[in-house]
């Protein structure tokens, strides 16, 4: 099985991605809306399919990204049963499962911190992913939004801590840094949840929190009860250049056939050293040859009305020279893909 842990630093939730190695094909667990572009970008680098995007649950301090992804990817949603979602395509109870390839995630009703948390296990029960039923040291809040402290006690000790001690846990969040643990650690050292800690116990330890609301509350629960459904004007305010996308690494690139079909319309920019430019590979009609070492100081020349594609021999240097424009204030700033290298290679023409 592929498998990647992915974080989103702003409300610190994982994502979590997990594919057939011989199918390619792949679920992704709760997505976060904001990273839907990175998670677009690793999808298409490792080439995979994304089957199901998976809610563990109505989030309160984030928006998923399942809708975004469904539109984009055409993949379709999943969650539990007792979420109330409305749009998901599949709805679960308990026990269900979801197949990619040879592989599944059965779904576990694991209500408490929201009536529709549902935990998911691997067919070898071996990785378990809990949302936030159960943290690492620590579980998911009962204070708001269906928040009930005994059957939180009840759905962990019944239903997550009779899984194999040796299952790995993956929690929805962390706030420590800490990013995996096993069935066997939380039930030993929980300090809410493990040890002799009674259900009286952890309802004393749930009610006297004293925590503030999260602070996406707001826009994450309406938004996520169409399963992260933005406004128009929202979705379109996260694409200000459609023609080019964001790879895994994080810089926004343009494919060669997608920039030749819009030469008019952008402004090249060359990063290569003058004797490259005249070089073997030859550089783009109408390209401005502007050197790397010498972009930041001459980075006000650059006009800004409209998009800038950076060009260099491989995609290394145009990569950094548009992290540069970016960092300074350029919207639609995109590496070439690929470079000259890629650009001849496709048979595509450069100037005299």
């Amino acid at each position: 099985m592929i498998f990647r842990q992915l974080f989103d630093l702003r409300s610190s939730t994982y994502t979590y991605l997990l594919a057939d190695e011989a199918t390619r094909e792949a679920v992704l667990i709760d997505p976060v809306y904001e990273q839907v572009p990175r998670d677009a970008a690793l999808l298409r680098e490792l080439g995979l399919r994304l089957l199901y995007t998976v809610e563990t649950h109505v989030h309160a301090d984030h928006v998923t990204g399942a809708a975004r992804l469904r539109d984009l990817l055409g993949s379709r949603v999943a969650a539990g049963a007792a979420t109330g979602v409305e749009g998901a395509d599949r709805l679960l109870a308990d026990g269900d499962a979801l197949v990619f390839g040879r592989h599944a995630l059965t779904a576990i009703a694991t209500p408490g911190h929201t009536d529709g948390c549902t935990s998911f296990v691997t067919e070898d029960r071996a990785m378990v992913f809990t949302g936030d039923a159960l943290l690492i040291r620590a579980a998911g809040r009962t204070d708001f939004q269906q928040g009930d402290a005994h059957k939180l006690y009840r759905s962990v000790h019944e239903r997550l801590f009779t899984l194999p001690p040796a299952a790995m846990v993956y929690p929805g969040h962390d706030y420590a840094g800490r990013t995996a643990s096993t069935i066997a650690e939380e039930v030993a050292w929980n300090p809410r949840l493990g040890g002799e800690r009674s259900e009286g116990d952890f309802v004393g330890y749930m009610e006297n929190l004293g925590l503030p609301h999260p602070s996406q509350i707001d826009v994450a629960l309406p938004a996520n009860l169409r399963c992260g459904r933005p406004d128009p004007e929202v979705e379109a305010g996260l694409s200000p250049w459609p023609s080019a996308q964001r790879s895994f690494a994080g810089v926004l690139e343009i494919n060669p056939r997608r920039l030749a079909e819009e030469l008019r319309d952008v402004l090249l920019l060359d990063v290569r050293e003058p004797a490259e430019f005249v070089g073997e590979l030859g550089h783009l009609a109408g390209a401005r040859l502007l050197p790397l070492g010498r972009l930041r100081a001459e980075i006000d020349s650059v006009p800004r009305d409209r998009p800038v594609v950076v060009v260099c021999r491989s995609g290394a240097r145009s990569a950094q020279a548009a992290l540069i424009l970016e960092k300074a204030g350029f919207e639609r700033a995109a590496s070439l893909e690929g470079g000259m290298i890629r650009w001849r290679s496709l048979g595509l023409p450069v100037g005299a």
